[in-house]
């Protein structure tokens, strides 16, 4: 049966499937208690993978790309960006390469993941190409870029690439299943200091808050409870007082107050407006670090 595919679809075809393979020797798969995911070689030794996609507790093990299954140990982890860092005792392993051009919209982008050593692939574009956001649990994303293709599931914490072979960063799922990249540059940034410290410093006001509406129907974050050695008892805060702003910023809820608490935010301090009782009062807070659970 004579071919009928042209010269230059063929040879497209071919140019894709180069980059899957130019890429799948820093892709692994990783295994966690009932959970299947991706990562990647970020340096020697120390692979990335999602965070959220990653079990809570147990075993940690990575597939190599030709199916060799080692222990991996956990390094760090930061929920707020969605990196994981793990610790595996394996050399020749080969890291990847982040692009230096940013992602651009309608751009086409391959995803690439690992499933039993083999690479796992799908074809589509950069849907979104915009400027640095945060994410709903406070982590600071330098870019943001959204992806239209179908990932699957093991597929999480592998790569995107560019056209040219350079890798844009991690897919990851976020809400409503539309697929993300974790650019570069934050990688590098939160695997750098998960590898020199384990942990990334979160801010930590030492309060148990909850969403309120005043009696003029704006919006506030009651105090409930209060660390005895937390920030804000050492700021004066108590129980049943309303935080109503932020550096003179009205509060809209309790999720915008945790979302400024970054790691930027350690050590700063904070001028709260309180109703307390129902009369005005002020507060001066210093943010604290978050302990470790």
């Amino acid at each position: 049966m004579t071919s009928t595919a042209s010269p230059s679809l063929a040879a497209f075809s071919g140019e894709i499937a180069a980059l899957v393979a130019a890429a799948a020797p820093g892709v692994v798969a990783v295994h966690s208690r009932q959970s299947r995911a991706s990562g990647f070689v970020w340096r020697p030794g120390l692979v990335v993978t999602s965070e959220e996609a990653l079990a809570d507790e147990g075993e940690i093990s990575v597939v190599l790309p030709g199916g060799e299954t080692v222990a991996a140990t956990l390094a760090g982890r930061d929920p707020s960006t969605d990196i994981a860092l793990l610790r595996v005792a394996r050399e020749g392993l080969r890291p990847v390469a982040f692009a230096a051009a940013p992602a651009s919209a309608g751009a086409l982008v391959l995803a690439v993941g690992a499933a039993g050593g083999l690479p796992v692939a799908a074809l589509g574009l950069v849907s979104l190409a915009g400027s640095a956001w945060r994410s709903l649990r406070g982590g600071d994303i330098d870019a943001r870029v959204e992806l239209d293709l179908r990932l699957r599931r093991a597929s999480e914490g592998g790569v995107a690439l560019d056209a040219s072979g350079g890798v844009l960063g991690m897919t990851v799922f976020g809400p409503r299943r539309r697929v993300l990249v974790i650019p570069g540059a934050t990688i590098e940034r939160v695997a750098s200091r998960l590898e020199s410290h384990g942990r990334i410093a979160r801010g930590y006001l030492g309060l148990g808050l909850q969403p309120v509406r005043l009696d003029d129907g704006a919006p506030a974050a009651m105090v409930m409870s209060v660390d005895r050695s937390g920030p804000g008892a050492a700021a004066g805060l108590r129980q049943g007082d309303a935080i109503v702003a932020w550096n003179g910023e009205a509060v809209r809820g309790v999720q915008s107050l945790l979302r400024a608490l970054g790691p930027a935010s350690v050590g700063t301090a904070v001028r709260l407006a309180l109703s307390r009782g129902g009369e005005p009062a002020e507060a001066i807070l210093t943010v604290g670090e978050r302990p470790e659970a």
